[in-house]
């Protein structure tokens, strides 16, 4: 899946970026590479976080769980 970032440099010649879909998913990199990767790193680890969380949520209950495609 592909994710849009908003990016920003900043007066230090850094790039700050944040994940549209995902807004709590920010980092930032020396250059628009460092940052490409950075945010993947980020965007992961708040997906997982809130994977873990969710499951935390419904612990003890019966439930079932389906994927679903999104174009």
């Amino acid at each position: 899946m592909e994710y849009t970032i908003i990016i920003q440099k900043n007066a230090n010649g850094w790039y700050t970026g944040q994940c549209e879909q995902i807004p709590e998913a920010i980092s930032q990199g020396e250059t628009l590479e460092e940052l490409k990767e950075n945010m993947s790193d980020a965007i992961r680890m708040v997906i997982d976080f809130k994977k873990e969380e969710t499951r935390r949520q419904y612990a003890g209950r019966k439930m079932f769980r389906r994927r679903v495609a999104v174009a």
